[in-house]
């Protein structure tokens, strides 16, 4: 909800947006955007703090877990998303403001089990970690799997890893950023412990975006779009790329 609504005096005109304050949703999802001394940072949080600045907005941003941030950005009005996937599933559900991230989806096992896979029919026996409500988790069920059956879903990116190196799971699905982020957190090589199986091409090439839930007046979504038009152009965008990447 859009807040600080400033009072005009007799016979002022108000300004378009004359409110200073958006609410903002994401999730713990480095090196995205994650939570880093009581500060919520990452490629995706930087990216979304310039467009602020260049339209002069206050974003208040709350991390959440996915599944709930997912449902609060879609239900209620003016409420920012960030990074999300931009899939088939979720196109109508959402108004797009743009890509502020590139992503590359795998589903990657450890080097040391030397799995062969040739196509996404040859995991339907594997476990496969996911996230709930993640795009790689609906992804899947979207394509025959299950949680509970041959998909693990958990609260947190990192617990995916963790059941992966201890042999929980087969095979997790992680964009390739995100995947080896976490392995050298947890002091890995990621080149050494991880091996890309397969490459998701439906979840690859898209990146991840900033959206507001359908019940978001057109003209706010289009001000942010607007102002991430103009840090593309500014030079702002590629400089945070090549900071983070």
């Amino acid at each position: 909800m859009l807040l600080g609504l400033a009072a005009g005096g007799l016979g002022a005109v108000a300004p378009a947006f004359a409110t200073e304050t958006v609410r903002i949703v994401t999730e713990e999802y480095p090196p995205y955007n994650y939570t880093d001394n009581g500060k919520i940072t990452g490629l995706g949080t930087d990216v979304v703090q310039a467009v602020l600045r260049e339209i002069n907005v206050e974003g208040q941003i709350q991390s959440l877990p996915w599944a709930r941030a997912y449902e609060t950005a879609q239900n209620t009005d003016s409420v920012l998303i960030y990074s999300m996937n931009r899939s088939k599933e979720r196109e109508k559900l959402f108004k797009w403001v743009g890509q502020i991230t590139p992503t590359d989806f795998y589903l990657f096992s450890l080097k040391s089990r030397n799995l062969q896979i040739n196509e996404l029919a040859d995991t339907k026996n594997l476990q496969i970690g996911t996230v709930n409500q993640d795009v790689g988790e609906q992804f899947l069920v979207q394509n025959g799997f299950a949680v509970g059956r041959n998909l693990q879903s958990s609260n947190r990116y990192e617990l995916n890893y963790e059941k992966l190196k201890r042999g929980r799971i087969d095979l997790w699905i992680m964009n390739e950023l995100g995947a080896y982020y976490m392995a050298r957190q947890a002091g890995d090589d990621p080149s050494a412990v991880l091996q890309k199986s397969l490459r998701i091409a439906e979840l690859s090439g898209g990146g991840n975006y900033m959206a507001f839930g359908l019940k978001t007046p057109d003209a706010l979504v289009d001000r942010f779009r607007k102002g991430l038009e103009a840090v593309k152009r500014n030079g702002i965008y590629d400089a945070l790329q090549r900071k983070w990447l």
